[in-house]
């Protein structure tokens, strides 16, 4: 972890979650609904958090049940219809469905079938069936259901879930996932459970959530940070009322599965004729909250995390998607959490060396405190000018040292302004690492910078404008926690 301090133990929650799932299994006979909440891999949220927690943890415990388990995936037709991005990454959920489809067969999870929820005979959500079962996977249809959640009797009818295609498995564990929320996956698997109480199948449903941490307190920093997280979806954790009264126990729960649990009760009693479950609490199998070994980096890793989406929201507040609603509630969470920007040691870093330079500026933590300043030149930005110091550093190269002579610089310039219509000549940060690429073939300190880059992973970056597409997406690639002040930069 280059030097960073460690609050989760990976391998103890890899060997509990999985042992707990087999459990909640073995609890209902022949078949288990697990509904996935949240990524199955590439969970940076959750490697921010609680920082020795892998982004495919949730993947490598699955793999543990994978003889018992299959993957059905479930898409919203409409997303598909509108072109519905995922945030994160940048690319469409139908995208999405076709790359969790690779991953997992690489793998070797089985993937089922795909279901096309909220299905209305869409032309595009019809091509992209196609596009599936040319790749040889099933394609299932689940339809709007009138009066869902509330009309029990409508809903419970061959009107309801009856009408929607019974979805064939074939093995204990069917994981329920989705290329984002609002998908229908919870939907997805009450279906399954009627249709199945039908054909005289025990089966039973359980949600797998990592967050928020049920066993862990309502303000604790790590449920702060997941409410910060959500904000755009207006998600409130709650203490879960029912569990308080069902076993005296205060648990943690978020407002959405509050709200449905009265309804998915009625719904469990009508189809096995009893409820398995007395709370919301009880329907979850996440661990999470007993692998945490070091309750205080855990706390500081999550006030740095709300303060990193309280400056997101600010910048896409400044682009006019995210409303003012959403920027206060990002500052009421950081008050609770007792945070304040001054605790994000690169923001202040960085504006000292644009009020110095008088131009914009970057500047990074490193795993062992120092920060390292970036600023712009005829030549580079100020983010890849952070990003060569930084490299420098790591490999013990000196400051002054050039690794890059304006030779190789001037001509990237000239073909990016005389040729390829750009206003701005300094390299973004991917030219700079390309071209630095290119030096380490002749220069032995161009090579050392080069071999250092897996340390930036986890490193703190604060710019004073926001940046470019480019560079955001080229230090996302690099796993370093980028925020931006909420200015644009000016043509120089």
């Amino acid at each position: 972890m280059n030097g960073r301090k460690i609050g989760f133990d990976n391998d103890k929650y890899l060997k509990m979650q999985s042992e707990h799932i087999r459990e909640r299994i073995s609890q209902f006979g022949d078949k288990l609904y697990l509904e996935f909440g949240g990524k199955l891999f590439d969970d940076f949220h959750a490697s921010r958090v609680l920082p020795g927690f892998k982004p495919d943890s949730k993947l490598q415990m699955l793999l543990q049940l994978k003889d018992e388990a299959e993957v059905v995936i479930v898409i919203n037709s409409a997303d598909i219809e509108k072109n519905k991005v995922r945030g994160d990454l940048g690319i469409t959920y139908d995208a999405e469905v076709i790359r969790l489809l690779s991953i997992f067969r690489k793998i070797g999870l089985f993937v089922g079938s795909v279901v096309l929820t909220q299905y209305e005979g869409q032309t595009s959500a019809n091509v992209f069936q196609q596009r599936l079962e040319a790749q040889g996977v099933k394609v299932y249809h689940h339809y709007h259901i009138k009066g869902y959640p509330s009309d029990l009797e409508y809903i419970m009818s061959d009107e309801g879930f009856g009408k929607n295609d019974y979805i064939e498995t074939s093995h204990r564990l069917v994981i329920i996932t989705a290329p984002g929320p609002g998908s229908g996956k919870m939907a997805t698997c009450l279906s399954q459970l009627y249709h199945e109480h039908k054909n005289n199948i025990n089966s039973g449903y359980a949600k797998f959530e990592t967050f928020p941490i049920w066993n862990m307190p309502l303000s604790h920093p790590v449920n702060l940070a997941y409410e910060a997280a959500t904000s755009d979806l207006n998600d409130v954790n709650m203490i879960d009322p029912y569990h308080l009264e069902a076993y005296g126990e205060t648990t943690v729960n978020y407002n959405r599965d509050v709200e449905i649990f009265p309804v998915l009760n009625a719904m469990f009693e009508r189809i096995s004729g009893v409820s398995p479950y007395k709370s919301p609490t009880d329907m979850g199998v996440n661990m999470v909250g007993n692998c945490i070994v070091d309750d205080e980096v855990v706390c500081e890793a999550s006030r740095q995390e709300i303060v990193r989406r309280y400056y997101t929201a600010l910048c896409n507040n400044r682009l006019g998607t995210v409303a003012d609603d959403e920027v206060y509630g990002l500052e009421l969470l950081m008050k609770k959490a007792k945070v304040t920007k001054d605790d994000r040691k690169v923001i202040a870093a960085a504006l000292q060396k644009e009020e110095q330079t008088g131009y914009p500026a970057a500047a990074m933590e490193l795993p062992d405190g120092t920060i390292i300043t970036g600023k712009t030149s005829n030549l580079l930005g100020a983010s890849s000018a952070l990003l060569l110091n930084a490299l420098k550093y790591f490999a013990g190269i000196d400051d002054a040292a050039l690794l890059m002579s304006p030779q190789i610089i001037e001509p990237i310039q000239n073909l990016k302004v005389h040729h390829l219509g750009n206003m701005n000549p300094r390299l973004h940060t991917d030219e700079s690492l390309i071209a630095l690429s290119i030096c380490a073939n002749t220069s032995e300190q161009a090579k050392k910078a080069i071999e250092q880059i897996d340390k930036l992973r986890g490193c703190e970056v604060h710019s004073t404008v926001m940046l470019s597409s480019i560079d955001e997406r080229t230090f996302k690639r690099l796993g370093i926690n980028l925020t931006c002040e909420p200015k644009y930069q000016t043509n120089m």
